[in-house]
């Protein structure tokens, strides 16, 4: 999968530089093409005009001959003659009636078409301009013409050029000429005689004539005759002068436009470069922001001459930053992460990478020769950046996903061709995510554990909705018995998942994952409408229920209208809402006491039980006690474990049972495994037990069973 950043990245130079050079290349192509086709132009216009003059001056000696035969007139040859036009005339088989000036003719050709006029054109055996294409057609090989002209033009500019005077100085009696040549680079001194022949040799090119001949034969005589006279279309080195001027200002123009086209992309290369500094600059601390981090990142550990390093992605976040800029500025905080930005960079290697993220993340990829040697240069940072406010102490936490060079089974180093840093560097980020409990600097790294861990994550939250949806889901009932009697007094439903892809999973391993994501909300809708959906059918089955405590998350208790949900919930189900219990954890009261109680007193007019759960597992019960109007006290099992829980574990639930009974609450005691624990409790006045003594969470038809009978199946 291929890098956004990176993409984006080449977006931007492609769209900079690249379009446009490419452009002002179309731009300089079209001009040279223009100019060209302009020059052409012009050339060819010369050589038609010359062209056509020959036919019409020999379409008149054609009419002129005519003309004499018709008028009987003798000398009508020598009135041919005089027109110094070499001809020849052939009568109707073809034999010479008159010739005049050499035959050159080949006689190869025929009808072709010049110029809007059908002509009957011959080749010249000294300079043959006569075309036959692959359809035999005939045509004058114009461009022949065109190239020599094109050639005269260069040779007169390449003398011209030759004899540039480079300087005049007096050098002894008379004028003396300092000029360099192209083909002698030597300074030499020439006397003005020679100056006088050069500038005739000049005069004498620039008044040369280059003649092409064609012959063209005309019919004469009622077609009885045929006159072919010679055209001979001549090309002035004055001529080639017109060429060559126009050659100029081609180049001139091609040069303006070069000139231009450079200035543009010079400037369209610094305005590219200017907004990839910025697009791979953090604002706050003018270094390198997440851009310049994987692009760069990438590419560095791609490289051939890295594939036997090890290097460490790492995130450093600053914790408690919000609260600094809330005490102080936001100012003052944004000083503190230049600050921290700067003693990074300065405690890495030359060619490690460090970049600013958010306001408190910093990304750091650095070589590493082992884990220990990382581990103490990490420590080193922490120590220095902790203390780097005389006034105060600053935290930090560090995740890191090691990146050790890797050997194939040749035993040769494996170069990084498939990397994809992102990844590497969410691996930090969850083995920093792991101290968000701690406000003390500390470090984590990312293991094979931790990465399993992330894709049962990963896996949990792509199937809980299906799960749902499917009713995979099961519910269990944990019986509540009273002590002295073995009496079923009530049950709490808890919650297993039967998965088609997991197998049978416990609530430790998805509960935590759903408060953490937010479907805890779903499962608690889930559980109450099972349960109220059960003892509506057992109650029509015309069983003695008990009621049943169901689970509602702390998360949920946002919501104001939590207390009408679980309402209307039950009421749907047809169930009386005396049956249904709402089991609420100590941890829930610490968040919004005043919302807790408004939705408890709600749930108690409505008709429902409200319970504590855990009592005795937080700090702030007897606290919670005093201002929660609750029905039912769960005191937790812990004080039935642990070294001490026969001596004080007795006292703290003696006086625990006493505390709840003068508040008007029944008591239940989860987590009882003992014998002598039930006598304990049912002597201290505990209403009800839930324990394996007596039964573990069993399944509903199990439950059905303990129903019909009333009593535990074990009595422990």
């Amino acid at each position: 999968m291929k890098n956004k950043n990176l993409i984006q990245f080449k977006k931007l130079k492609k769209n900079r530089a690249g379009l446009s050079i490419f452009f002002n290349l179309i731009l300089i192509i079209l001009v040279l093409a223009i100019v060209s086709v302009g020059v052409a132009a012009v050339s060819f216009s010369t050589i038609k005009s010359k062209m056509m003059g020959e036919y019409v001056s020999l379409h008149g000696l054609a009419s002129i001959y005519e003309e004499g035969l018709k008028q009987g007139d003798e000398n009508i040859y020598d009135i041919l003659d005089a027109s110094g036009r070499d001809y020849i005339l052939l009568d109707s088989d073809g034999d010479i009636i008159k010739q005049n000036g050499e035959n050159t003719c080949t006689m190869d050709g025929g009808l072709s078409v010049f110029f809007a006029e059908e002509m009957v054109i011959y080749g010249d055996s000294e300079k043959n301009l006569i075309i036959r294409d692959d359809d035999g057609e005939v045509t004058v090989d114009f461009g022949m013409i065109l190239r020599d002209l094109w050639r005269e033009a260069f040779t007169f500019r390449k003398t011209a050029d030759s004899y540039v005077t480079m300087g005049i100085e007096e050098r002894q009696p008379g004028i003396s000429v300092d000029i360099k040549t192209d083909s002698d680079k030597d300074d030499r001194i020439i006397s003005q005689d020679e100056i006088i022949e050069l500038t005739k040799e000049i005069g004498r090119w620039n008044t040369g004539i280059v003649s092409y001949p064609l012959w063209c034969a005309l019919s004469v005589n009622d077609g009885n005759e045929q006159l072919i006279g010679k055209l001979s279309i001549n090309i002035d080195k004055s001529d080639a002068l017109i060429v060559m001027l126009l050659a100029v200002l081609l180049e001139i123009m091609a040069v303006i436009v070069l000139i231009i086209g450079i200035i543009r992309v010079i400037r369209n290369v610094m305005r590219q470069k200017k907004i990839l500094n910025l697009y791979m600059t953090d604002p706050i601390t003018g270094g390198n922001n997440w851009s310049y981090f994987i692009i760069k990142g990438e590419s560095f550990l791609k490289k051939g001459s890295n594939r036997n390093k090890s290097f460490a992605v790492i995130e450093l976040v600053f914790i408690k930053y919000r609260n600094f800029c809330m005490c102080h500025s936001v100012a003052d905080g944004e000083e503190v992460i230049e600050k921290i930005y700067s003693i990074i960079s300065s405690g890495l290697g030359k060619k490690d990478i460090v970049a600013h993220l958010t306001h408190a993340e910093y990304a750091i990829l650095t070589e590493y020769k082992d884990e220990e040697e990382l581990k103490v240069r990490l420590r080193n940072l922490l120590a220095v950046l902790e203390n780097i406010d005389g006034s105060h102490k600053f935290a930090f936490h560090i995740g890191v996903d090691m990146m050790p060079a890797v050997k194939n089974e040749k035993g040769k180093f494996i170069k990084r061709k498939k990397l994809n840093l992102e990844t590497d560097y969410n691996n930090a980020c969850t083995a920093r995510a792991t101290l968000e409990s701690s406000d003390d600097s500390r470090i984590a790294f990312y293991g094979e554990k931790m990465l399993k861990e992330q894709m049962w994550l990963d896996q949990v939250g792509e199937l809980q909705q299906k799960a749902l949806d499917n009713e995979e889901f099961k519910v269990y009932y944990q019986p509540k018995y009273e002590p002295s009697t073995r009496k079923l007094k009530g049950a709490e439903a808890l919650i297993r998942w039967q998965s088609p892809e997991l197998g049978f999973v416990s609530p430790g391993k998805f509960i935590p994952i759903f408060e953490n994501n937010g479907f805890i909300t779903k499962i608690d809708h889930y559980m109450i409408s099972h349960v109220a959906r059960d003892q509506k059918e057992w109650l029509d089955q015309g069983m003695d229920c008990v009621p049943v405590s169901v689970n509602v998350s702390r998360a949920h208790f946002i919501e104001k209208d939590l207390a009408d949900q679980i309402r209307n919930m039950v009421d749907n189900a047809g169930a009386p809402r005396r049956l249904i219990e709402i089991e609420l954890t100590e941890s829930a009261f610490f968040d919004d006491k005043a919302a807790m109680i408004e939705t408890i007193n709600k749930l108690k007019s409505y008709g429902f039980a409200v319970s504590m759960d855990d009592f005795g597992s937080g700090y702030s019960s007897l606290n919670s006690l005093k201002d929660m109007p609750l029905d039912v006290l769960k005191l937790d099992a812990e004080f039935f474990r642990g070294e001490n829980a026969e001596e004080r574990g007795e006292i703290v639930v003696s006086e625990a049972i006493k505390l709840g009974k003068q508040l008007n609450m029944r008591i239940v005691a989860e987590g009882v495994e003992d014998r002598s624990q039930v006598d304990f409790l049912a002597e201290k006045g505990c209403d009800m037990i839930q324990g394996f003594i007596f039964d573990k969470p069993i399944a509903k038809g199990e439950f059905i069973d303990r129903l019909k009978t009333g009593v535990a199946k074990n009595n422990g």
